[in-house]
């Protein structure tokens, strides 16, 4: 399985050697991910065990409370009670890709994943500077800790998981129709308007200084604009970085409100993870890893990309975008 040390060597070796991006024979561009120069190990900080923070340059807090130094779960009869420590960190838990083809797979390599009849995706620069975009994201299960071992997703905060394909929007016939995407989103109507679209200007002045916007400006993606609609079109395209950037956030918003991503940071997640039908955004952190990985530092839904996007989009293997998201994660440490 997984956790077989022969197979974690081969995983990575293999990954070096198409460690750069290439295109296939069908047009699909793609590199396989490699752990070793592709992965911001440093992002899994701040830890917290136990009320006692460990830091690592560069990293900094989302805002989170610290997690209690002890604290107690649910237990089956005749314990009824399991007392524990808190812990809290980041673990890399998905991989967004953001692509033009249809089913077209950068983090396999450039796997074409087979063919639907779905639009494919477009992008265009208007006069002013701004434009508008269309793409495809595929979400998956990326449980890269479990498969290196690691102490705190195998001791400290167990979890279970597989290489998976979470979502695939080319599957959902809303994620092409900004009208029917509004049938799981009724509230984008309270935010249409000047002032709720004025206060985002706030929430990227904070990303943009802290790495992390405001959790209750859940409607704003901070330097990407507005979060809705919870479709694939994206209204203010300056550049695919940016507009896979805001398709990203808008993928975790829309699969919080359907229920298949959960809350995993919040005290009330310490024992496991709880429904969280309205995303707050600042459980997750993302850095790029295609076409050319970013591994200095990850940043919160709606911080700006000026400083590290730079290069990242060119002409054919360059439109398309994987990005490895990190997930806060807050347990009862057995």
């Amino acid at each position: 399985m997984l956790k077989n040390l022969p197979l974690k060597i081969i995983m990575i070796f293999v990954s070096a050697l198409l460690s750069q991006p290439s295109l296939s024979v069908d047009g699909c561009p793609g590199r396989l991910l490699n752990p070793a120069t592709d992965v911001c190990w440093q992002c899994l900080f701040p830890i917290i065990i136990g009320g006692i923070p460990l830091t690592a340059p560069g990293q900094v807090s989302n805002g989170d409370p610290i997690p209690p130094p002890i604290c107690a779960c649910p237990a089956p009869p005749p314990v009824f009670i399991r007392p524990g420590i808190g812990v809290s960190f980041w673990e890399p838990a998905r991989i967004s890709e953001v692509v033009r083809q249809p089913m077209c797979s950068p983090t396999l390599g450039g796997v074409q994943l087979g063919a639907m009849p779905v639009p494919r995706g477009t992008h265009n620069q208007g006069d002013d500077d701004t434009g508008n975009a269309f793409y495809h994201v595929h979400w998956f299960d990326y449980p890269i800790l479990e498969w290196v071992g690691e102490l705190l997703s195998d001791v400290l905060c167990p979890s279970s998981g597989e290489f998976n394909a979470l979502y695939m929007t080319e599957l959902d016939p809303v994620w092409d129709s900004d009208a029917l995407s509004f049938l799981i989103n009724p509230e984008a109507a309270l935010f249409a308007n000047a002032s709720a679209q004025a206060l985002c200007a706030a929430d990227a002045v904070k990303a943009a200084t802290t790495q992390f916007g405001f959790d209750a400006l859940f409607w704003c993606s901070g330097s990407q604009g507005s979060l809705y609609p919870l479709s694939g079109s994206h209204a203010n395209h300056i550049g695919g970085v940016d507009s896979a950037l805001a398709l990203t956030h808008t993928m975790a918003f829309k699969l919080h409100r359907q229920l298949i991503e959960w809350d995993t940071s919040s005290p009330a997640a310490m024992c496991g993870p709880v429904p969280q039908p309205l995303l707050r955004k600042n459980q997750y952190k993302a850095h790029i890893v295609y076409p050319i990985p970013w591994v200095a530092n990850a940043h919160g839904f709606g911080a700006q990309s000026a400083i590290w996007g730079a290069g990242r989009e060119f002409p054919y293997v360059g439109e398309d975008f994987s990005y490895l998201i990190w997930r806060k994660k807050a347990c009862c440490a057995l």
